[in-house]
């Protein structure tokens, strides 16, 4: 299958992702890609996963915390769903036809490989944001 490379699909850490995603997602058998740093599931395909894209801004997006990695979800294609990682360098990526498979199930198996990512931040809450915010300054 033809999938394009994210920029930094070269990326060591990409690497270790990449042997470490799973032959199977549910029913789903994996599908050879023919980028780096890229994997597929079903035929035709339902899962699409990347590697090695610029880590995302802090965003509104909902996030959900699956086997200890963060994911923004972005639901503008829906019933198709874009996760990606939040507070990982280099950001991985997910779509999904959540009509065929559940996106849970997809983040669980994905996230023990995305673990392996950098972490350098975390998803917060409004409401924790704003508690940071009001926190006392020391010096």
């Amino acid at each position: 299958m033809h999938l394009e490379p994210a920029e930094a699909a070269n990326d060591p850490a990409c690497a270790d992702v990449s042997v470490r995603v799973p032959e199977k997602i549910g029913e789903l058998d994996r599908v050879w890609t023919d980028a780096q740093a890229t994997a597929a599931w079903g035929d035709p395909s339902v899962v699409l996963f990347s590697c090695g894209l610029e880590p995302p801004a802090p965003s509104t997006l909902q996030c959900v915390t699956i086997g200890g990695v963060d994911w923004i979800v972005d639901e503008t294609d829906f019933p198709n769903l874009r996760m990606t990682t939040y507070g990982r360098t280099p950001a991985a990526q997910v779509y999904v036809d959540t009509e065929s498979v559940s996106s849970n199930d997809v983040l669980s198996a994905l996230s023990n490989a995305a673990n392996i990512l950098p972490k350098d931040g975390a998803c917060t809450t409004y409401e924790d944001a704003e508690q940071v915010e009001d926190a006392p300054q020391t010096s």
